[in-house]
């Protein structure tokens, strides 16, 4: 395949990254990027602020089709977008909103298409995900949360976990158990609703103090079915529908590449034992590596998106994009922790921390981007049994 843009694409491309950088000159002091944009009210009051404005400008909605608000643009355009604003570091993307609106629009009513889209396009949504739980995690279809018809609406009840910037958020989708227990995923059922009475949010605290993560817990919330997305006990195939765009996302992989530059930075004007960092030839090694494989980790998502534009299913390929892209992200924060030494453990609080803390903050959150959205272990399975056709044991 050619990866080389088309002209509209270049012009696309361009566009971005001007008002990416002049958004970046807008960023709270220290700011790191990643989940920062969850943990403080400056970084909170910063994301909307941006995305506002990539609201008003259409780019939220850039690949949907044109009668919902769209730019019928293809994956790749979307994938430039992602590209540009996770390396500058622009929190541009509401959490989750890819996940509801290509559920809505793969398995949505003409009427959920009308009322929904254009709120998520316009960005008047906040987004919580309520899919993992306490003994179901890589085993989703395993979940105990349940929804009992009652009237005109469906009755939730159960415990979410890992629920990602919750706290910030006033709407939630919901993967409950409208069958049986033996019915696994095909007795799942896709809940949209605002956030209200029996939702109850808890924190989780990271080791360095920060919060993103949270317990939920569900009691007799009520869900008219005019909310629920597809058809009842088919809420399994409404959530795939967003979860391979979360497997390929190319944004782990932009933004360890920056991440990456600000570490060779790092090394070139650091001396250790008398020497410039960048001088050692085990460190210029490992360097060397990682820009070889952040530049594969780029060049795969794209190749996904290609696959994607000619309407080829990447559930196999999108789970190997995540995999590699999360374990790279992993492996370049605790090798810079290695370079560092005991300066990169202090907190991003102090002066004396290099890059703000950056690579101290990455540590503890990379090893859950190897579990959100699908596991390591989970995504080996994928590749396994649909890339590579080996049978299930």
């Amino acid at each position: 395949m050619d990866f080389r843009f088309t002209p509209e694409q270049e012009a696309l491309q361009k566009e971005f990254e001007g008002f990416c950088k002049e958004e970046a000159t807008r960023a709270p002091e220290g700011w790191i990027g990643g989940l920062s944009a969850e943990e403080t009210d400056e970084g909170w009051a910063y994301h909307q602020s941006v995305v506002k404005k990539v609201a008003a400008k259409g780019w939220l909605s850039l690949p949907w089709p044109k009668e919902y608000g769209g730019h019928g643009h293809g994956p790749v355009e979307q994938l430039i977008f992602n590209e540009v604003t996770a390396y500058y570091r622009v929190p541009a993307l509401p959490f989750h909103f890819m996940t509801v609106a290509a559920g809505i629009m793969v398995y949505g009513s003409e009427e959920q298409k009308k009322e929904w889209l254009p709120k998520i396009a316009r960005a008047e949504i906040n987004w919580a995900e309520g899919l993992s739980e306490p003994n179901a995690g890589s085993d989703l279809a395993s979940l105990n949360t349940t929804a009992v018809e009652d009237g005109d609406d469906y009755v939730i009840n159960g415990q979410k976990v890992w629920t990602s910037g919750a706290h910030r958020s006033d709407h939630i989708f919901i993967l409950a158990r409208t069958g049986t227990r033996e019915s696994r995923h095909k007795g799942l059922t896709f809940f949209i609703n605002e956030i209200g009475p029996g939702i109850e949010f808890r924190p989780l605290i990271f080791m360095n103090r920060s919060h993103f993560y949270n317990e939920t817990f569900i009691e007799d919330f009520r869900v008219p079915k005019r909310n629920i997305v597809g058809k009842v006990n088919q809420g399994w195939y409404v959530m795939m529908a967003g979860r391979n765009f979360a497997r390929a996302n190319i944004s782990f992989a932009a933004a360890g590449k920056r991440d990456l530059e600000d570490l060779i930075e790092y090394c070139k004007q650091t001396q250790s034992g008398g020497q410039v960092m960048a001088k050692d030839p085990l460190i210029r090694q490992k360097l060397a590596e990682f820009s070889i494989d952040f530049e594969a980790a780029l060049k795969f998502a794209y190749y996904l998106s290609w696959l994607q534009s000619k309407g080829q299913d990447i559930a196999a390929e999108a789970a190997a994009c995540g995999y590699f892209s999360s374990e790279l992200n992993l492996r370049l924060a605790n090798t810079a922790m290695e370079i560092m030494g005991l300066y990169g453990t202090i907190k991003r609080e102090s002066k004396w921390a290099p890059l703000y803390g950056k690579f101290q903050d990455l540590c503890q959150w990379g090893s859950g981007f190897t579990i959100a959205g699908g596991t390591t272990e989970i995504r080996k399975n994928v590749i396994a049994w649909i890339g590579l056709k080996l049978p299930r044991g």
